[in-house]
């Protein structure tokens, strides 16, 4: 009788098979993760393969508190290499990683290799961090699910407090996974509901909401922008989610989000257009609980690099101000591209984001070209 192959031999099958050509990893560890599997097979996460975020992604709050829930970790994921100003390209073990969708255009980043990973079905879900959109914008050009935390829920290394833990997975379910096991207190926020029969809270439907197309100052591609506007107005007919008329005009966050990044966190301009910002946030979730908006105003870009629009332009802000957001597949343009939409709520509500986020995945499947 022949032998089903564990979750863990399968994602390392999958790995060797098709990561040459899309060099979403820069390390597998086939020996350790299997030797790591049959204790994991005892725990919450029974085994579950997952891939980290670059060189230092194995010693991550996340990734330790996988492992003890049962998690194993099968390898490290390709970030921007050597030579690239720009974050939304990544250097695996064999070469540039490519977008699975387009292998002549880039899979976004900086955690490209774990968009690519899931978007492949290498593994189910990869950890991320984001400090400008680097889970949001690959899971938006990759076609998967990508959540940043709310600023601060998670540790992080990154003294500047812009970038925040998060994971790419296959669904938002997925993300709920990660989220149930590396943040304390998960437990008592669901108050008894359990995945995966039940969202991450009870929700009633239709959803309130604000969309944004531009938040008020960003030069969206059309047709992004018409494929994020046609995945909401399906949305809108299913009953899941019911537009408030509520305006969200944003300061363009660049220059200060460069002036924190930057070391200066005091500089005048930067903390008007933060004080600002917040003030037009606070206002737009006192009206809904859910903002609306594409990921990116661009599609993914080629392998020469970005040009002088920014793909951070629809994310940025929000790591700013602190607020969880997520991105969820739309659709895709004419050539093939995938296209995100941008789920935003308020601070600390990321366990009701993952709920919302569900709800819009059951309502709206995305149709592959």
């Amino acid at each position: 009788m022949t032998r089903t192959p564990s979750a863990v031999a399968r994602a390392l099958e999958r790995i060797a098979r098709l990561d040459p050509a899309l060099n979403a990893f820069t390390e597998v560890w086939p020996d350790e993760a299997l030797a790591r599997e049959p204790t994991a097979l005892q725990l919450p996460l029974r085994g579950l393969p997952f891939a980290v975020k670059g060189p230092s992604g194995i010693r991550s709050y996340a990734t330790r508190r996988l492992i003890a829930a049962g998690g194993v970790p099968v390898g490290a994921t390709s970030v921007p290499g050597p030579g690239t100003y720009w974050q939304t390209w990544g250097q695996g073990a064999h070469g540039r990683t490519v977008n699975p969708w387009r292998a002549d255009r880039t899979p976004g980043g900086s955690s490209a290799g774990s968009a690519v990973a899931v978007a492949a079905g290498m593994v189910e879900l990869a950890t991320g961090s984001d400090g400008a959109g680097s889970v949001r914008i690959p899971a938006a050009w990759c076609g998967v699910f990508g959540l940043k935390t709310t600023n601060g829920l998670l540790p992080s290394p990154d003294r500047s407090g812009l970038a925040s833990a998060g994971v790419l997975a296959r669904s938002a379910a997925g993300a709920e996974r990660y989220l149930r096991h590396v943040l304390d207190g998960y437990e008592a926020v669901l108050d008894g509901y359990e995945e995966p029969a039940a969202p991450a809270l009870p929700l009633s439907l239709p959803l309130p909401a604000v969309y944004s197309e531009d938040l008020g100052f960003a030069d969206v591609d059309p047709e992004v922008a018409a494929v994020v506007r046609a995945a909401v107005d399906r949305l809108v007919t299913a009953g899941t989610v019911r537009l408030v008329d509520a305006d969200c005009a944003l300061l363009d966050p660049a220059r200060a989000w460069q002036a924190v990044r930057g070391g200066s966190p005091g500089d005048p301009e930067a903390v008007a257009v933060r004080r600002g910002n917040d003030e037009r946030l606070d206002d737009v979730f006192a009206a809904a609980p859910l903002l609306l908006t594409p990921v990116t105003p661009n599609r993914p870009h080629g392998h020469e690099g970005p040009g002088d629009l920014y793909s951070t332009a629809l994310t940025w802000a929000f790591n700013l101000s602190g607020h969880p957001a997520a991105s969820l597949p739309a659709g895709f343009t004419g050539d093939g591209c995938p296209v995100g939409l941008h789920l935003v709520a308020a601070r600390g509500a990321d366990v009701s984001l993952l709920g919302m986020a569900r709800a819009v995945e059951n309502s709206t499947p995305t149709v592959r070209p």
